[in-house]
């Protein structure tokens, strides 16, 4: 939800996830005082100290334990990524797991660093890959993990079907007046998530020529609730919206056209943010994994180099979280027990 879900992410959601991103998604579930601060303390640190030496996590287990710690993105499907996967290796291949909330930059720097040793989900920031990839070495590439993000604007169908031309984002400004709200004042409201995403909707609304405002609704988990409440009023709203997400299932939405996503928008956007004026691409959303862990030969890495669903898949233990309240262990393993025949193809062969 830079998700970061980025522009070029290719989502530089940049996005960025990263167009966009970063999908907060969250609802995440409740963590311990000392989870809190030590997400506190990974934040800083990638904020001010990316080139620091490798550091241990704080969550490590107990010496000749074996233990992997993940970072949590703070979408809800990044956290259904992580429960899954945290079961399984707790459960079929005997590894005792953290997993640490971290924002999307500050969760590359960690990622560096080895306070996390896997990132399940990254919706594209290619700077980051440049940096601790290409340049410094510290990361490492982990594939797909076969699931396609989009981000886009976004309308209620049953709004979309009295007015099929608002899915036109050359007709948006025709309703702004029916989207205004206290939050955006005299200018219609485009509805987003979190601050902390990287997003380009300040530059689309600009470059577009828009007569609306950006809103953030503060997480994942307030904008969910603010979409719920307009459709059950049946009211007009704008969203700053993404797939894969199981909200879908129960406010059917429309995307809103914007104009294509080229290679050379998406250039324009890496050299100048707020140059942006097309859509965010589609992208097939990816892991990253600390180097000295992807180059470890444990279990752990390999069975993390296999972790690959769909977005139905996703989906299902996401909507256990969000929707149906279940905990991330509950809904992982509810998954878990329902899908053998997905999750055994991930066990390293020798298991």
């Amino acid at each position: 939800m830079s998700r970061t879900r980025t522009h070029t992410r290719t989502r530089t959601r940049t996005r960025t996830r990263t167009h966009a991103r970063v999908r907060t998604r969250r609802r995440t579930r409740s963590i311990g005082a000392a989870l809190l601060a030590g997400a506190t303390l990974f934040a800083l640190s990638g904020c001010g100290k990316a080139d620091m030496t490798k550091q241990a996590s704080p969550f490590a287990a107990a010496k000749a334990t074996k233990s992997v710690t993940l970072s949590v993105q703070t979408w809800v499907g990044a956290q259904a990524n992580v429960a899954v996967a945290k079961y399984l290796l707790e459960h079929e291949l005997g590894y005792h797991v953290d997993t640490v909330q971290v924002d999307e930059i500050p969760a590359w720097d960690a990622l560096s660093q080895g306070r996390v040793d896997a990132i399940l989900e990254d919706w594209g920031h290619p700077d980051q890959e440049q940096r601790y990839i290409r340049d410094k070495g510290t990361i490492t590439a982990g594939g797909g993990n076969g699931v396609t993000g989009h981000i886009g604007w976004w309308v209620p169908k049953y709004w979309a079907d009295r007015h099929p031309d608002v899915t036109d984002w050359k007709n948006l400004n025709k309703y702004a007046d029916q989207l205004r709200t206290s939050e955006s004042g005299n200018k219609g409201q485009l509805l987003d998530g979190s601050p902390s995403y990287v997003t380009h909707d300040k530059a689309l609304v600009k470059n577009l020529k828009l007569d609306y405002e950006v809103v953030f609704a503060g997480s994942e988990a307030a904008q969910i609730t603010q979409i719920q409440q307009f459709a059950k009023q049946k009211k007009p709203f704008l969203t700053y919206w993404y797939e894969p997400q199981w909200l879908f299932n129960q406010v059917p939405m429309v995307e809103v056209r914007l104009p294509p996503y080229t290679d050379a928008c998406a250039q324009k956007g890496e050299a100048d943010p707020g140059a942006v004026d097309c859509a965010y691409p589609t992208t097939p959303l990816q892991k990253f994994f600390n180097t000295e862990f992807a180059k470890s030969g444990t279990t752990a890495s390999a069975f993390l180099k296999n972790f690959a669903w769909s977005k139905e898949d996703q989906n299902e233990v996401s909507e256990m979280i969000a929707a149906q309240g279940l905990s991330a262990d509950e809904a992982g393993k509810r998954w878990v027990e329902k899908h053998p025949d997905v999750w055994r193809k991930w066990l390293p062969k020798h298991e």
